[in-house]
């Protein structure tokens, strides 16, 4: 027990850059209270005394401000930052290294028995005030926003964000960026910030541009390389894309200087 409660302190400091010292952490983090009277009430709820299960659970509630079901299974170094207002349902299951800030509520949307809660993977972090609903599952290092309200199954090293929640990064996000940014360099167009999940419309919309730019060159690419197999000959080079406003260009290019500067220092 004590081995598991100097665990669930060191994962404090490796979470939590306010922590200062390990008195401090014992005593003033109610997180850590309702993770461990939670699991005397979880072993009292295994023994099937339900009744003093849910008064431990009832108790804790009151002096930590967070509610966790005596059914709820839960990993380890677990951590809940501030905490206040966390609701965790009875057939929640959350894996190792997982963690969730205030207002988060891992709830059901049923009042079917059975399992009508969550399942969080290891490495999951909720943003503040997240709505978790339904006995869904939310994969391994996964990300969810603060105030989204998740309903559907999350992709293990994904990031969630709003009502409902969609995608916003993915791992296959970065292979898109970087196909977007060669197609732009290619044209002449200042590819910077065009990203899978750029929220601003514009953007997106000549994201997509790019994308069907890039169909359309390998189409060409294939009915030159068609027509050559035929015994003619075409498409040898692709010729450059020409404007005539070369002061546009130009300002274009050094604005994209000056944008990129910040970042590389």
């Amino acid at each position: 027990m004590f081995a598991r409660m100097r665990e669930d302190i060191q994962s404090v400091f490796k979470r939590d850059p306010a922590a200062r010292n390990s008195f401090e952490v014992l005593t003033t983090y109610p997180g850590l209270h309702a993770i461990w009277w939670h699991r005397l009430s979880h072993r009292l709820w295994r023994w099937r005394w339900y009744w003093l299960a849910r008064m431990i659970s009832h108790l804790s509630r009151w002096f930590t401000g967070i509610e966790i079901h005596p059914g709820a299974r839960i990993g380890r170094r677990f951590f809940i930052d501030h905490g206040m207002g966390v609701v965790i349902g009875e057939t929640a299951e959350i894996g190792d290294d997982v963690t969730i800030y205030h207002g988060v509520t891992l709830g059901g949307t049923s009042w079917a028995r059975g399992k009508r809660h969550p399942t969080l993977k290891n490495g999951v972090v909720i943003g503040a005030g997240a709505k978790v609903l339904g006995p869904i599952e939310v994969g391994q290092n996964a990300r969810i926003g603060s105030n989204a309200v998740v309903v559907k199954n999350v992709p293990a090293d994904t990031t969630v964000m709003g009502i409902p929640a969609r995608v916003a990064s993915s791992p296959e996000d970065k292979e898109v960026v970087k196909r977007r940014e060669e197609i732009a360099k290619e044209y002449g167009f200042d590819a910077y910030a065009i990203s899978a999940d750029n929220p601003d419309p514009v953007a997106t919309a000549i994201g997509r541009m790019l994308d069907h730019v890039h169909v359309l060159d390998q189409k060409v690419a294939d009915l030159c390389q068609a027509v050559n197999q035929l015994g003619g000959n075409v498409c040898d080079e692709i010729p450059e894309v020409e404007m005539d406003d070369v002061d546009f260009i130009h300002a274009e290019k050094e604005a994209a200087k000056r944008r990129r500067q910040p970042d590389q220092k």
